[in-house]
């Protein structure tokens, strides 16, 4: 039996690999990890338990007016009024029919991106190098890591290399968090843990080893997946409060006209009978057949717009919610922005250079007074782009659909795709002054620094 770090944070390496009884240069053998896969299963969260198509559909009548309608309904066929309880009925089926299917669609296509939802993580197991699903973690794997991958499980880490992690998912700040091996007090909080690496998060730059001290419902995100599963139930919207009181008020007022009416034709000598299918007919009529449809269709349609714009929404009422938020707090890096910078102007001595051309795309010409400005013609501008690329951890590429994508800090991509427009590429440059070291950025000097040949 292994045994597994309760906190990992505050064990060296050797003590963790001791710990976890694993090798740093051969990782797991494959007998081993059968064993551990058998004991602590697999790498995945605890799914749960969404709602099946009839859950759906009896959500539909979940609702005081619908109830109202239903009673209405069968005391209508009770007396014979055939075309009221019709109609009634219409009412309901129009209402399910739209809820039903705009929930169901949204239902399905938030389950086909949870199965779009998976990655693979490099592993190193028998001193080999290998690419697997990331469930298939186990405690003890050494895993390799490389800027751009997502963590699939919490990590220790043994090695870093300009290491840069964003935790934003777990700790909200959207800026990367830079990474360690050094060990750290006991009682250090999650956020300022600079030598773990946990799942959800994803690697903003550089390169590293970790190993793996905890998967499935045993990381940080499990756990926190654990609680929201122990919520309690789900509250109503501010709009299905309101139907559930005018359902309230509408009992007591059928109720009390259905009273009025009995009594004053008791008293008027008139047909018992009669004064009831009386009472029950008004009764009926008070009820808004048509708000329950009026209301599904008007969050359907606020469903079916957001679809359009590639939100989906998986409760009809959720949408009523959106709307009826005064205050969202929110970072608004990444959320409200696009996360990426562009150079647009350039200060050069007593001179002011405008650059076009926005985000990523690196097409764009440097211009002063509406006159094209060549590098080769400007030193002192083609050294200060050159110390921007060479001074620089992103990287920049283009997919087979040519569109740009950035990996890195987005004021590093901003000079890179900068260079790019004048012609200059930083893996061309460092050919030729090759880096020597780079001094990691300070916060408290707010600077890095690379050195070069």
């Amino acid at each position: 039996m292994i045994e597994i770090p309760q906190k990992p944070w505050t064990l060296g390496i050797e003590e963790t690999l001791e710990r976890l009884d694993v090798s740093a240069e051969e990782g797991l053998v494959d007998e081993e990890v059968k064993r551990r896969s058998e004991e602590f299963g697999p790498n995945t969260l605890q799914e749960s338990k969404g709602r099946s198509g009839w859950m759906v559909f009896l959500d539909q009548f979940k609702n005081l007016i619908i109830g109202i309608l239903a009673v209405a309904a069968v005391l209508s066929f009770a007396f014979g009024e055939w075309i009221e309880g019709i109609a009634v009925l219409i009412a309901i089926a129009v209402n399910t029919i739209i809820g039903f299917f705009s929930e169901y669609r949204a239902m399905k296509s938030m389950k086909a991106l949870e199965r779009l939802a998976t990655s693979d993580v490099k592993v190193r197991r028998g001193g080999r190098t290998l690419e697997l699903p990331v469930k298939q973690l186990v405690p003890g794997d050494l895993v390799i890591l490389e800027g751009g991958d997502v963590i699939g499980a919490d990590l220790r880490i043994i090695e870093a290399s300009k290491l840069q992690v964003n935790e934003s998912a777990l700790t909200g700040e959207s800026l990367p968090v830079s990474k360690s091996v050094e060990p750290l007090e006991k009682n250090t909080e999650m956020a300022d843990r600079q030598n773990m690496l946990y799942k959800g998060t994803s690697l903003t730059r550089g390169s590293g080893e970790a190993i793996v001290v905890a998967t499935g419902m045993q990381t940080e995100l499990g756990n926190i997946s654990a609680l929201a599963e122990k919520a309690g139930m789900e509250e109503q919207t501010p709009l299905e409060k309101r139907l559930e009181k005018l359902g309230r008020q509408l009992v007591w007022v059928t109720i009390g006209i259905a009273a009025a009416v009995a009594v004053a034709g008791f008293f008027a000598g008139r047909d018992i009978r009669l004064m009831v299918e009386i009472a029950i007919a008004l009764s009926v009529a008070a009820v808004p057949e048509g708000l329950p449809i009026v209301a599904t269709v008007a969050l359907a349609r606020g469903m079916w717009r957001m679809a359009k714009r590639n939100a989906l929404v998986n409760r009809l009422s959720a949408v009523e919610t959106l709307g009826s938020t005064s205050v969202i707090c929110t970072d608004k890096t990444g959320t409200l922005t696009e996360n990426q910078m562009t150079v647009s102007r350039i200060a050069l001595n007593d001179r002011k250079l405008a650059v076009s051309g926005d985000g990523l795309e690196t097409r764009g010409e440097i211009t002063e007074d509406d006159r094209d400005i060549s590098i080769d013609d400007e030193p002192s501008l083609k050294e200060l782009i050159t110390v921007g690329l060479l001074c620089n951890n992103a990287s920049i590429e283009k997919s087979e659909e040519g569109v740009t994508q950035a990996v890195g800090d987005p004021m590093e991509a901003a000079l890179l795709v900068l260079g790019a427009k004048v012609g200059l590429d930083r893996d061309e440059l460092v050919k030729d002054l090759e880096e020597v070291r780079e001094e990691a950025f300070d916060p408290q000097v707010k600077m890095m620094a690379t050195i070069h040949k």
